[in-house]
C-alpha cells in the first residue's frame, strides 16, 4: 500500500509535498523540460523557498557527520 500525497491544494497550486519531490529532482538535476516548466507554473514560491533551504541544510549536515565519521575512524 503506497502513500498518496495529494497533488493540489484547493487553488489548483502544487501541494507542499509535490513541491519537495520537485526541489528535489532540481537538486539531483534530472528532469524533462516539459515537466519542470509545468511543475514551476503552478508551485508555490514560499514552498521552493522553504524546501530548498530544508534541502540544503539537510546536505550539509551530511556532508558534516560523514566527515566527522571518516576522521574518527
Amino acid at each position: 500500500m503506497a502513500l498518496q500525497l495529494p497533488e493540489t491544494d484547493n487553488n489548483g497550486k502544487l501541494s507542499f509535498w509535490r513541491t519537495v519531490r520537485v526541489v528535489a529532482w532540481a537538486f539531483v538535476g534530472l528532469r524533462k523540460r516539459a515537466e519542470h516548466q509545468q511543475d514551476f507554473a503552478h508551485v508555490k514560491p514560499i514552498h521552493v523557498v522553504v524546501v530548498g533551504v530544508l534541502c540544503a541544510l539537510a546536505l550539509v549536515l551530511t556532508l558534516v557527520w560523514v566527515v566527522n565519521t571518516v576522521l574518527a575512524a
